[in-house]
Order: C-alpha cells, then sequence, then structure tokens
C-alpha cells in the first residue's frame, strides 16, 4: 500500500526531504489544524502568504533576501503544501482568514508587514479589513483583489465546485502533473521560473491531497464582496503587477488602486504572474524601499 494511500496528503519525510530552507521549517498546532511554518531572519514581523496552489516553495529566493531586515514568517495555507486540509465549507475568504489568525494568535505576533500573493493578497486583504491584523504596510504581488470578469467570473467557481465533487478529479489531475505539463501550466500565467521551481510545483500538483486544496480554496473564493469592501480599507498598500501577468490583468492593479484610500502601483516590466519568482531581487528592493517610506525601517 502506498505511504499516502489515507489521505493523499504530501509527507514531509519524503516530500519534504529537500524542501527550501528545511532548517526553517517546523509544524505548529493551531485552529484544530497542524500548520507548516517557515521563520527565518531578525527585525520587524514580515507575514508572506502565497496565492492559491503554491505553498512555502514560492518564496525561496525571496525570503532569505527579505530576512536581512526583517523576521520573515511564512506559512502554507490550509490544505497546501505541508499544513492540514480544513473542511470545504470552511475554505471560504473569511474562513481562511479565521484560520490564519488562530495561527498569528498562537504565535503572539503582529506584522509590521504583510505580503500576499495572488489569492494570499486577497486573503490579507480580508484581515485588514476586518481587523484581524493591523499592518504599517500591505504589499499585493500580482494580488487577486477584484472578480473576474464576463464568463470566467459566471464559470470557474461553479466549474471548480463540480470538478471537486467528484472524489476522483484532484487524483487524476495530479496524474497528469508531470513536469512538462506542470512547465506548460506556469507559461500560461506568464512567468518563466527555474527548473527547480517547476520541479517544486510538480510535487505539489502531482499530490492529490493538494491539488483537492487548491480546488477547494478556489470552489469557494467570493470576491464580490472584497471588491465591495475595498473602499474602507485605509491599510498603505503597494500593488505590485508585472505586466506580462497572463493570470491577473495589469490593469486589475490600477482598478484596485482606485477603489483604495492609501495605494498606489508599480509595474514590472517583462514579468508574470510569479514576478517574485522570477526576479526576487527587484521585488525584495520594492518592499524594503515602502518599508522605509512607512517607517518600518531606516532607509537603506
Amino acid at each position: 500500500m502506498s505511504p499516502r494511500a489515507a489521505d493523499d496528503r504530501l509527507i514531509w519525510g519524503m516530500d519534504g526531504r529537500d524542501w527550501p530552507h528545511r532548517d526553517y521549517s517546523r509544524f505548529i498546532e493551531a485552529g484544530g489544524l497542524r500548520w507548516h511554518v517557515q521563520r527565518m531572519g531578525e527585525g520587524p514581523i514580515l507575514l508572506l502568504v502565497h496565492g492559491t496552489g503554491a505553498a512555502t516553495h514560492s518564496w525561496r529566493d525571496l525570503a532569505p533576501l527579505l530576512a536581512r531586515g526583517f523576521t520573515v514568517i511564512a506559512p502554507d495555507l490550509p490544505g497546501h503544501g505541508f499544513t492540514d486540509p480544513m473542511k470545504p465549507a470552511a475554505l471560504s475568504l473569511p474562513g481562511m482568514a479565521a484560520a490564519l489568525a488562530a495561527l498569528l494568535r498562537l504565535f503572539q505576533i503582529e506584522p509590521a508587514i504583510v505580503v500576499g500573493h495572488s489569492a494570499g493578497a486577497a486573503l490579507l486583504a480580508r484581515f485588514c479589513l476586518d481587523r484581524a491584523l493591523a499592518p504599517r504596510l500591505l504589499v499585493s504581488l500580482n494580488g487577486a483583489l477584484l472578480p473576474f470578469e464576463g464568463m470566467a467570473g459566471l464559470l470557474f467557481p461553479p466549474m471548480a465546485k463540480l470538478v471537486l465533487l467528484n472524489p476522483l478529479a484532484p487524483r487524476l489531475f495530479a496524474w497528469s502533473a508531470d513536469q512538462a505539463a506542470v512547465a506548460r501550466i506556469l507559461r500560461g500565467t506568464g512567468s518563466r521560473i527555474d527548473r527547480r521551481g517547476v520541479e517544486l510545483y510538480a510535487r505539489l500538483l502531482g499530490n492529490a491531497g493538494h491539488v483537492s486544496g487548491a480546488l477547494g480554496m478556489m470552489a469557494n473564493w467570493d470576491l464580490e464582496a472584497l471588491d465591495r469592501d475595498l473602499s474602507r480599507l485605509t491599510t498603505p498598500t503597494l500593488l505590485v503587477a508585472g505586466q506580462g501577468d497572463k493570470a491577473v490583468k495589469p490593469a486589475d492593479a490600477e482598478k484596485a488602486r482606485a477603489l483604495l484610500a492609501k495605494a498606489h502601483v508599480r509595474y514590472l516590466g517583462g514579468l508574470g504572474h510569479l514576478a517574485h519568482e522570477e526576479r526576487p531581487d527587484i521585488v525584495a528592493d520594492l518592499i524594503f524601499e515602502e518599508a522605509a517610506k512607512v517607517g518600518v525601517l531606516a532607509p537603506r
């Protein structure tokens, strides 16, 4: 019998054997879940939240750069990577925010800066709106803050729910997720990342448990309510948009800026949805620059 046959979850001793920054990993019980969290560096607290279908590996090159000035904390979201899954009904934006809040309460930390990629940015915006966090700065990296437009908005969540209802669907997807297929998916986001990154995404997307967590998150993600509330968000916000992003329209950053009280946009030419993996140095410099502007760090 396969060692993962019981629940199809990733196994730390096997799948995490060479996980990026493994020495900084720890497992923590919070909110009824066993979380995989990485912590490195010293200084003001900076929280990193990955997007749908990713995990802490997404920060493998950015986190060490940020750790030169911050205490960096990066969890795997519920159902992703090596963190326990939640019940499907709890995988909503408020439900995920509540789960993450339980983790931060256990840590007894208040991040000075929060950085989210794609859906992770939406999660952090919800967090700030609900006053579960009061950071000095929110950084949205190609943030999925607005509802999908047109037919995609009408069809995408229901289709994800239909796929999720079929217990074989995550396994069928995982069986087809070899490195060549995953490389094509990643190129479809407008990004070209290194071979190591492709291998790690293939490891995740080749696991039915991880795929199920990502599908559940997509099926329950309601951005309509967030869109209505964005005008109430007063947290200073940096909207970073890769101009080659094919997953979230770069123009959405300007639309979000128009809704936010304190926000500005920085465009990254030639980079796609995974800009922070393509050029972590540029993204780190932007974060350090903004941290100085809001008084979290001294100017570099």
